[in-house]
């Protein structure tokens, strides 16, 4: 959504049509229900605007606020929450049912890597002609690359024929705290023992 869907999506002053508002000061006080027109008629006495920041709450809840700046600061946290957003990507990696180890060895060193970044892995691989009739050959590689991977990836999506090709989806696995290596607990020295009295 642009930024001019959404300010549309936003109501303010004359565009508020319930029929009851709960009002927030500027200050950040409330100052009960009342109609709308009421609570405009107090933001135009302060010079300010009357915005609707919870539509769907009953009553709607209204702040009494420069519109302007209202917007300026949701922009400035929405910037601040699109930063903090990890953007996961699904990286293909493609196999043939004729796949040689060094090729093998190769796609699946570059599975693991996708899943070290937080990429999504998909594997496919795509049966030509009469291949068809060996679909078992294909679910081996992709099982044998599941196993492979380990606990670097958690496959979200378990090998599945979709036309003439077959893939998985692997997520990256949990990342593992180290854990730290345990101190050996320092030996009690033996107590000496009491000599008899001679």
């Amino acid at each position: 959504m642009d930024k001019r869907s959404a300010k549309q999506f936003i109501r303010i002053n004359e565009r508020i049509r319930a029929r009851e508002v709960r009002v927030i000061n500027d200050a950040g006080e409330q100052l009960g229900i009342m109609p709308p027109f009421e609570a405009l008629k107090t933001a135009r006495e302060r010079g300010l605007d009357l915005v609707e920041v919870s539509p769907n709450a009953v009553p709607p809840v209204c702040r009494i606020q420069d519109y302007g700046k209202f917007l300026y600061e949701k922009d400035k946290s929405d910037r601040a929450a699109r930063k903090k957003q990890k953007i996961i990507t699904i990286k293909e990696v493609k196999f043939s049912v004729t796949v040689d180890e060094h090729d093998y060895q190769t796609k699946k060193n570059q599975a693991v890597r996708f899943l070290h970044e937080g990429d999504k892995v998909k594997a496919s691989l795509r049966f030509k002609g009469r291949q068809m009739a060996h679909r078992e050959l294909g679910y081996a590689i992709i099982n044998r690359l599941i196993q492979d991977i380990g606990d670097t990836g958690i496959v979200e999506f378990m090998p599945r024929m979709e036309g003439t090709t077959l893939h998985a989806i692997i997520a990256p696995g949990k990342k593992e705290v180290p854990k730290k290596p345990a101190t050996p607990k320092p030996e009690a020295a033996p107590q000496p023992t009491a000599q008899p009295a001679s």
